[in-house]
């Protein structure tokens, strides 16, 4: 008997995992249902910076969709937190709220999708983000 896979096996393909750090569950729910429906991607949520925190000592993501005003920590704070984390200094991101300092972000030159948004636009960005 051959230890050999048969044939037929197909060869695991890594997917791509967003964390969505998003302090209104309905939203952060609808999101990530959203991403798993309409991408080849794998989301999971928290809903606020301490639990993301938590979260990657766990799992490390391949990119972060942010609410910019949480709670206890704003999603900045967490960005900055998160990439001087060993393993995520380049891990992508993506800011999401309705009221956010575009200047501030600009000048950090980090992309951001205002809500209320579109939920086509939102997949778009997420996936010239990380579709590479």
């Amino acid at each position: 008997m051959s230890d050999k896979p048969t044939s037929g096996a197909k060869e695991a393909v890594a997917v791509k995992s967003l964390l969505v750090v998003e302090d209104d569950l309905d939203i952060g729910e609808f999101i990530v249902h959203a991403i798993q429906q309409e991408t080849r991607y794998q989301a999971f949520l928290v809903v606020d910076a301490f639990k993301a925190l938590n979260t990657i000592r766990q799992h490390k993501p391949d990119m972060f969709l942010l609410d910019y005003q949480l709670p206890g920590m704003d999603g900045l704070e967490l960005y900055n937190l998160l990439h001087t984390t060993e393993g995520l200094e380049n891990t992508p991101v993506l800011f999401m709220s309705a009221n956010f300092s575009e200047k501030e972000l600009d000048k950090l030159r980090l992309p951001y999708i205002e809500k209320p948004f579109e939920l086509e636009d939102l997949l778009r960005e997420i996936e010239q983000i990380i579709g590479a």
